[in-house]
Parts: structure tokens; sequence; C-alpha cells
């Protein structure tokens, strides 16, 4: 029995996959909030501020190879659509070239918000002052001071969020070369 025990461990501990070899560390100050290696997704900004979604498909000499899926709504013979990978494409990013990781907060869009708060805010300030021009009786100073508050605040919403974790003092990125790939 102990024979054949031993002749199936061997069989299954072929098929074991061992760790991947090179990745990436983000360090907020000494302590480790994330990993990147081979098979994960990441989302960073490029040196020209470009915000980039993608698969790493590797990691060597502190080079990132990545691939970029461009996903698009077709439709069917239905009537109804579908999504569908339309084309992927191949980077390179040392990752030193990284400016910042990721976005703050989750999948809500805050800087479109923004962006409304402020167009709506210079709207109704527009149109108060035009009220305002036309005839003084209809004018609500409150109004005027609600839309401007509103564009206010969205400019602050705009200015202070979705700059996401950005590399210098507090966060950092380190490369950890496990394989020893390099030729002599």
């Amino acid at each position: 029995m102990k024979p054949l025990l031993f002749i199936v461990a061997a069989f299954i501990s072929l098929q074991v996959f061992c760790q991947s070899a090179d990745f990436i560390l983000l360090k907020k100050h000494d302590r480790t909030i994330g990993t990147y290696y081979k098979g994960n997704n990441i989302a960073f900004t490029n040196p020209q501020g470009s915000y980039i979604e993608a698969l790493i498909t590797d990691i060597k000499n502190d080079t990132l190879f990545l691939r970029q899926f461009i996903i698009r709504q077709v439709p069917t013979t239905l009537g109804v659509y579908m999504l569908d990978t339309v084309a992927s494409y191949r980077y390179q990013y040392n990752y030193k070239d990284i400016k910042a990781i990721g976005r703050a907060g989750g999948k809500f869009n805050v800087s479109g918000s923004a962006a409304a708060l402020m167009g709506g805010g210079a709207l109704l300030t527009v149109a108060s002052g035009v009220v305002y021009l036309a005839d003084r009786n209809k004018f609500s100073p409150q109004l005027m001071v609600g839309s401007m508050a509103l564009g206010g605040i969205g400019y602050l919403m705009a200015r202070l969020t979705g700059k996401g974790m950005i590399i210098g003092k507090k966060y950092s990125l380190v490369y950890v070369e496990v394989s020893n790939n390099k030729k002599p």
C-alpha cells in the first residue's frame, strides 16, 4: 500500500506549479500593501499621464511586460449586444516609469461627478445672473449662493481625488528578482 501511495504522490507532484519568478512590491513607508506578479492585473499612470489597466504577462530585468485588452459592445444577429474583445496591445514599461498605482476609491468615477457638479453649478450661476439682469424681483440670492457652492464642491472634488497612490515619499515600488537569468 505504501509504494502505491508513493507512486501516486510522485505523479501528482509533477503537476504542481511553482511560484512565479520576479515580482514587484508596492510599499507604504516600510509596509507591503500590494504585490504584482505574472498573471495579475495592474492599473497605473504612465509618465505621460495616461491611465493604463493591463494584464502582466511577464516581469524580467526591471521590465513589466503588459497586455491590454480593448473590450466593446457588439451587436449579435438576435439584436442584443454582448461584450467582445476587439483587440489587444502589448506594452513594456520599466517599473521605475510608473508614476501612480491605481485610483483612489473604488469603481465610482469621482472625477466625472466632480465635472457634473462644476458644470451644473456654473450653469445655475449663469442662469441666476441672467434672471438678476432681466427681472430683479424673481432673483433668488439663495439659489445663486447654492449654485456657487455646488461648483466649488465640484472643483474641490476634482482637485483632491482620483490620483491614486503616487509613487514618491509615501509609496514606493520595489523590484524583487527571484530568478537568476542574467548572462555572465
